[in-house]
Parts: structure tokens; C-alpha cells; sequence
């Protein structure tokens, strides 16, 4: 009887950061499109629900005192208020994808991965399955004339996305890999490759029979 492959005894969950502008929703959905085993985590929210938005597929909608009482229980492996709303990871979402073989994405910004960094310290399950990805453009040049090119913000809405733009790229270092963005094809390949490797480290790797 042949051996697991190892896809299936060792997924990773896997982090792609980025700032505003970077390409990480792009190279997200190259990559779901691209790789079927690779599935993302649902992640929760209190906002409500958009036109087509189906709750446990697109979000997990809760409202605002579950969400509370889900942060005081420590279910999150990170969470965060953008513009009134909350979102967060469940570590059962991330554990349940991770213990059906399949390897987790999540797309969140560099205090999310820190928070998660911590949180999988002394966890031994998630621990040796992350493997976090940091994606920039070559330049904060570059960045804000994507900013532009996309037509999404006004002037000064660009100005405040490049200042923490600034502030997130030095924390690339934090990360295991760098990807430079320069086109969508570039960026997936190079992120397969990410993937390739890893699932080849001796300690993910499938031994030879001997």
C-alpha cells in the first residue's frame, strides 16, 4: 500500500500580506483558482451582509456582541476594526480546513500576521503549517502609480495609503518569504514555487520507502 502524498499529511496555512495596492487579493484568487486544494478561511464579520453575499460561504456574519463574546474566549487567531466593522479568523475554521488535508489561505495585512505569528507560537498543530509570504511592488514609486492607475481613491486617500504603505513594507523582514510584484503570471509562479519548496522541507516531506 503506497504512502499519503504528502499534501494530505502535512497542509500549510499559508499568509499572504501585502500593502494596499500590492496584488495580494489578485495573486489570492490566482492562487484558489489555480491550486484546488489550496481553499480559504471564512473569516467572520459583523458587518452586514452585501447583494449575493451568503453567510458561512463568503463571511461568517455575526453581530456585534457574539463577535465580543468570540474575541473574550480567545477563539481568534487575529481580528481587527476597519471602518466600524470587525473581522477575524476562528482558529477552528483554520484547524478544520488544516485537519481535511487541505492547505488554508489567508490574505490579511501585517498586524493580522503578526497577530497570528504569537498566537501559533506554542500551538502545535498550526505551528509547523505557516508559512507567511510578504508581496510589494519594487518600489513605493511603483506602488502609488498603481494606486493612480486603479482610479479607487482621491489624491490625499492615496497619500494616507502610501504613509502606511511605508510602514508596512519594513516589516517584510518579519516574514519567511519576499515576493517583488511585477506582473499577475510572475507573481503566481513565483508564489508556486513558495509552495513547492515548502511542501519539500525534510520535515513536510514525504520519506522515500525504503
Amino acid at each position: 500500500m503506497s504512502a499519503a502524498h504528502p499534501q494530505s499529511t502535512n497542509p500549510l496555512l499559508i499568509i499572504i500580506s501585502a500593502p494596499s495596492g500590492g496584488g495580494k487579493t489578485t495573486l489570492c484568487e490566482q492562487l484558489l483558482t489555480n491550486h484546488p486544494k489550496v481553499t480559504r478561511a471564512i473569516t467572520c464579520t459583523t458587518r452586514a451582509p452585501r447583494a449575493g453575499e451568503k453567510d458561512g460561504v463568503d463571511y461568517y456574519f455575526l453581530d456585534a456582541s457574539d463577535f465580543l463574546k468570540r474575541v473574550q474566549a480567545g477563539n481568534f487567531l487575529e481580528h481587527a476594526t476597519v471602518y466600524g466593522n470587525s473581522y477575524g479568523t476562528l482558529k477552528s475554521e483554520v484547524l478544520g480546513k488544516l485537519r481535511q488535508g487541505k492547505d488554508v489561505l489567508l490574505n490579511i495585512d501585517v498586524q493580522g500576521a503578526a497577530s497570528i505569528r504569537t498566537h501559533v507560537e506554542a500551538d502545535p498543530e498550526l505551528k509547523p503549517a505557516l508559512v507567511t509570504v510578504f508581496l510589494t511592488p519594487p518600489s513605493l514609486r511603483v506602488l502609488e502609480e498603481r494606486l493612480k492607475k486603479r482610479g479607487q481613491d482621491a489624491p490625499p486617500a492615496i497619500q494616507k495609503r502610501m504613509s502606511v504603505a511605508r510602514q508596512e513594507i519594513a516589516q517584510w523582514k518579519h516574514f519567511d518569504y519576499l515576493i517583488i510584484s511585477t506582473s499577475v503570471v510572475e507573481d503566481l509562479r513565483r508564489m508556486r514555487a513558495v509552495l513547492d519548496a515548502e511542501k519539500m522541507r525534510q520535515c513536510r516531506a514525504q520519506p522515500p520507502e525504503l
